[in-house]
């Protein structure tokens, strides 16, 4: 429980710190001040995902469990609802489909691009 309390708060200072600014886009994965799932390229998350339809979501969760950190301090940061109502199981299973077509990309950026598709962040 205490590393997913220190999961949340690390998500959401990162969060923060994207909306307001502070944080230079684009950035290498080396540039980055990122941790956890959020790092993790789209090859492993659908690699979690291929898991979890074959009954071991435990790595799956994870990602998830990144994710709702994640959008929680967004909201928290833009004081909206980031995903506008769509939920969580939404937004994984877009960052799913945009992991599909851009396998290159990090679960972060796959996540921020359906995040930036509802709201206004930019």
């Amino acid at each position: 429980m205490e590393s997913i309390v220190k999961l949340i708060i690390a998500n959401i200072a990162v969060a923060a710190a994207l909306c307001a600014g502070l944080m230079p886009t684009p950035a290498t994965a080396a540039e980055r001040p990122l941790w956890g799932y959020g790092v993790r390229s789209c090859t492993d998350y659908l690699l979690a995902c291929e898991a979890e339809e074959a009954g071991d979501a435990a790595e799956f969760q994870r990602y998830e469990d990144w994710l709702t950190g994640f959008i929680s301090g967004i909201n928290l940061a833009t004081g909206e609802d980031a995903l506008r109502g769509s939920g969580i199981e939404s937004a994984m299973r877009r960052t799913r489909a945009h992991c599909k077509g851009h396998k290159d990309d990090d679960f972060f950026n796959a996540t921020m691009d359906f995040v930036r598709s509802l709201s206004s962040l930019k």
